[in-house]
């Protein structure tokens, strides 16, 4: 069995200090920490933090310039919370600073909005410690499902999720959600360049050209809590397609480590 997994039971219980419970019949090695990009989140956050399982290593909130109570409320909820200062902009520059911080072998991605239910975080884990180097969430996915989107969105969803599939022979039931998780080398292979909220489709379509394993999640996106999202469909399915098109056009090459600032760059807010 696998030095990452194993069953956890009354008659041989995981070691302490090596294996983290998960569940009475799950235990695992591999620490995991769980990135939330946010900004002038501080009324959504309860709701995030209240479903994160507390098995995780390590939460890195990285904060976006808030000017409201986002890092104090984050404090107060998960007291070891690793705050880190966003310095650029785009919800891909957050997430390629969080990743850049952590500390775990498993990196979860959440949206600080409250729509995802931390509970699941668990079907993300042992997709990845059973053997796939990336879990993709899917709202489309069988047991998954959405409330949230809109039908102009859900049909521009699926037409570019089927462009992507087409182009770069993938399966995907779903491409623009932010709920995903990887092995953290894998950024190795992926190379992230992206600072805008794009970041996710250009993630989903590297790793297929990379050749690694992702197994679909299927996951439930409930509605913002508080505050008004900043999706627009038209425009943004317009910045997604740039994204596809680019991508396709690229000539394939060994890709580089991933683009982040240099650890002088960046501040962890103490």
């Amino acid at each position: 069995m696998s030095s990452f997994l194993r069953p956890a039971t009354d008659q041989e219980p995981a070691p302490a200090g090596h294996y983290r419970p998960v569940s009475s019949h799950l235990a695992i090695a591999p620490p995991v920490s769980v990135v939330i990009p946010a900004m002038n989140e501080a009324e959504n956050l309860p709701y995030v933090f209240k479903t994160l399982p507390g098995w995780i290593h390590e939460v890195v909130l990285v904060d976006g310039n808030s000017t409201d109570d986002t890092i104090a409320v984050a404090r107060g909820l998960w007291p070891d919370v690793k705050v880190v200062e966003q310095r650029g902009k785009g919800k891909g520059d957050a997430l390629i600073t969080g990743f850049a911080a952590c500390t775990g072998e498993i990196i979860v991605m959440v949206d600080a909005d409250g729509s995802a239910d931390g509970n699941e975080i668990v079907s993300y884990v042992s997709a990845l410690v059973g053997g796939a180097d990336f879990a993709k969430g899917s709202r489309f996915a069988n047991g998954g499902g959405t409330d949230d989107m809109t039908p102009i969105r859900k049909l521009g969803n699926r037409v570019l999720c089927s462009l992507v599939n087409h182009k770069f022979g993938a399966r995907y039931t779903d491409l623009c959600y932010g709920y995903n998780a990887f092995w953290k080398h894998c950024l190795d292979d992926i190379a992230l360049d992206c600072a805008g909220f794009e970041v996710e489709t250009l993630m989903n379509i590297r790793v297929v050209k990379a050749g690694l394993k992702v197994q679909e999640i299927p996951s439930h996106e409930f509605v913002r809590i508080h505050g008004t999202s900043n999706l627009r469909a038209v425009r943004d399915g317009l910045r997604v397609l740039k994204v596809i098109l680019k991508e396709h056009g690229a000539r394939r090459r060994r890709p580089h480590r991933l683009a982040i600032a240099p650890a002088a760059n960046r501040r962890e807010v103490s």
